[in-house]
């Protein structure tokens, strides 16, 4: 495996950590830490717990990782188009 091969995994985040990480149980039963990816914090892509999430990680470290995709939920509301103030 090269070493910027990654391992992208499916999870859902159980917990919220100070420092923009989050706490993520994997589909496998594991748990790990996880920090968004830079893209989600250039857009403001939040997440909060019980959604599901995309994890990258690296087979070096396998208790840490990356958000890179929050999956949208059905009927999950929000997100519509403010008004600006004037």
């Amino acid at each position: 495996m090269a070493k910027e091969d990654v391992m992208t995994l499916d999870g859902q985040i159980d917990e919220i950590l100070p420092d923009g990480r989050f706490g993520v149980m994997l589909e496998n039963e594991h748990r790990i830490i996880a920090y968004t990816a830079g893209k989600m914090r250039k857009f403001r892509i939040r997440s909060i717990v019980g959604d599901r999430v995309k994890v990258e990680m690296t087979p070096y470290d396998l208790s840490k990782g990356r958000i890179v995709f929050r999956e949208k939920v059905a009927g999950g509301g929000g997100g519509g188009a403010f008004k600006k103030r004037r």
